[in-house]
């Protein structure tokens, strides 16, 4: 009688034990998250801008730029600055990202051929510059404390899109065009495009 008491107990002790260490958070019903390299479509997809839509353009664009003389037969590497890139289509996407991802391209795979300016960062740069004048700092690589480089050239670019929407589905083409502009003649001494069309039977919200 013990024994099977004894046994009860044992067993309603693992129940308990069982449904406390099942009681945490649980994953939703549906489709579970999944991992995809970013040039990569997923399942989760429309007609506008997408990584692998970004990684396919920046990357030709990088392999662009390297190639042209100014860049490739330079004595001395050319210096850089960002333009923001004007964004002409209907997606309200983070424009700039076309422009970041060409950037770190170029000075991880440049080996030193172009050299990028931090002008987002000129504020900081400028508490620096003037600390070191007044003394709070010491400058032991620059103790003259010299002035910001300035440009050669500036890369810059432009997204513009056609879309064309019927009871049958979206469309959207999407031409990405990027310059480098001299920044002493204002000539353009570079220029590439990319251009992607897609139709879907349902529009995607970006942000």
């Amino acid at each position: 009688m013990h024994t099977s008491v004894l046994s009860s107990l044992l067993g309603i002790s693992v129940v308990v034990m069982v449904g406390c260490a099942s009681s945490g958070v649980k994953n939703p019903s549906g489709v579970p998250v999944t991992r995809l390299n970013a040039d990569e479509q997923g399942f989760v997809a429309g007609t506008g801008i997408e990584s692998q839509d970004l990684v396919a353009v920046a990357d030709k664009m990088a392999r662009s730029i390297l190639a042209i003389p100014q860049i490739a037969q330079a004595s001395t590497p050319p210096v850089v600055v960002l333009d923001p890139v004007e964004n002409k289509t209907r997606f309200p996407i983070n424009k700039d990202i076309f422009l970041t991802r060409i950037r770190a391209q170029l000075n991880s795979r440049a080996q030193g051929k172009v050299i990028f300016l931090a002008r987002d960062r000129m504020a900081t740069l400028e508490r620096e510059r003037n600390l070191k004048r007044e003394g709070a700092l010491t400058a032991a690589t620059d103790p003259n404390v010299q002035e910001f480089k300035g440009a050669d050239y500036f890369l810059t670019g432009s997204l513009e899109g056609l879309s064309t929407r019927t009871r049958a589905g979206t469309s959207d083409y999407i031409l990405y065009t990027f310059q480098l502009i001299d920044a002493r003649t204002s000539a353009i001494v570079w220029e590439d495009m990319a251009e992607i069309k897609k139709q879907g039977l349902e529009d995607a919200a970006y942000r």
